[in-house]
């Protein structure tokens, strides 16, 4: 193991290449310096959608992409063709290198490895070349590869095919990172990249807290949370509801999101300097993007606390097959911060979850303590990294 990965993006876009479309056989060495080991034969045929081609991986993949997403062993937001195409087009940098992966004969899509290509400058990866996942930022929590259940094996031996052919562009490793903990992307993968010579680290990246959501709220109060949290839940609402006019609101059609943005954006830049720091104005362009794209797909869920109707808090979230995503927050620290607004509002999120009949609020990455404090449990979060030597 080794503790030198730096964050998962830097700078610089590289060369190109067109539409590819690769039958099954043997794939042939590239580059010198790349490891000498004879590469999987493909099962499956693939085609490559490179930085030239036209349309993109993501046009020409739409219309499949999220049926396959449903059958995959884990399908999460961060994975949709939605929040995927968002992201790059709003942060994405270097070349863009899709994947399609089919099954020969029937051309069923059983895979899809979504990269991007930079060279880094700086940091203990400079002057690599590295292939990372799309969307592999501190904003997307969870990332893989795409695979239905059942044909991961397949799939990683036409990558690995594919990584070793002509039509692979020059790489010094290939970064996996925010993979959730039931990913065969760190179990699998990795022993099948050592067994063909390369080096490979997979370590935890992180943990994403999750409480298991009952069917009432009582019930999770006394099952989900210690005595002494439960106690202090109820002593914070019933305070606020006692010295304040308190309001709970979802954003819906009737309201002005670009209005409702602005005030989330003050609030999480009010709450915490690194918060601030954070919401550059590249983070904040992404933020309403991204907000706009999921208010069409019916995913968004932005709540707001409101205190003798002055808005004291918010929640951005997301909801997604039942679960609750709880993506970003803020809260007013000087008018209000005698009422928790934060914690008042997280109460009513979670009691309102329940009360829609979700079965899982997800805190997403981060072990900070108020989501245990609320319940959480830990869900890791791993990171292959695999190097071309």
């Amino acid at each position: 193991m080794t503790s030198d990965i730096p964050p998962c993006r830097e700078e610089v876009a590289l060369p190109a290449s067109d539409i590819f479309v690769s039958p099954i056989g043997e794939a042939k060495t590239q580059g010198q310096g790349r490891s000498a080991w004879t590469p999987f034969p493909s099962r499956l045929e693939y085609t490559v959608y490179g930085p030239n081609a036209h349309p993109n991986g993501f046009t020409a993949l739409g219309d499949e992409w999220n049926d396959l997403l449903a059958r995959a062993c884990f399908d999460t937001l961060f994975l949709s063709h939605e929040w995927q195409t968002t992201w790059w087009q709003q942060l994405g940098e270097g070349d863009l290198w899709i994947l399609a992966f089919r099954q020969q004969g029937s051309g069923r899509l059983v895979g899809i490895a979504p990269f991007y290509r930079i060279l880094h400058q700086a940091g203990p990866w400079a002057g690599a070349h590295v292939l990372h996942l799309v969307g592999c930022t501190e904003v997307s929590d969870y990332l893989d590869l795409i695979v239905e259940a059942g044909q991961e094996e397949a799939v990683y031996e036409s990558l690995c095919h594919w990584l070793h052919g002509p039509d692979a562009p020059e790489w010094d490793l290939v970064d996996l990172c925010n993979l959730p903990e039931v990913s065969l992307s760190h179990q699998s993968l990795p022993a099948m990249a050592r067994g063909a010579g390369h080096r490979v680290e997979v370590t935890q990246e992180d943990v994403a807290p999750y409480i298991p959501l009952p069917a009432r709220y009582e019930e999770y109060l006394t099952e989900r949370v210690e005595k002494k949290q439960r106690h202090e839940i109820r002593r914070k609402q019933r305070r606020a509801e006692r010295e304040a006019t308190v309001g709970f609101y979802l954003v819906g059609p009737e309201h002005d999101l670009q209005r409702e943005m602005d005030d989330f954006i003050a609030l999480q830049q009010m709450s915490r300097p690194d918060k601030e720091e954070f919401m550059t104005p590249e983070m904040q362009r992404f933020f309403r993007s991204l907000a706009r794209r999921m208010a069409d797909t019916g995913c968004l869920r932005l709540a707001f606390l409101t205190l003798n109707g002055v808005k004291a808090a918010t929640y951005l979230s997301f909801e997604y097959k039942g679960h609750l995503l709880l993506y970003n927050s803020g809260y007013d620290t000087e008018q209000f911060a005698h009422l928790s607004p934060g914690w008042v509002l997280l109460a009513y999120l979670i009691q309102h979850a329940i009360a829609e009949g979700l079965k899982v609020f997800d805190f997403l990455q981060g072990d900070e303590a108020y989501k245990y404090r609320f319940g959480g449990q830990d869900y890791k979060v791993m990171r292959t990294v695999i190097y071309n030597q």
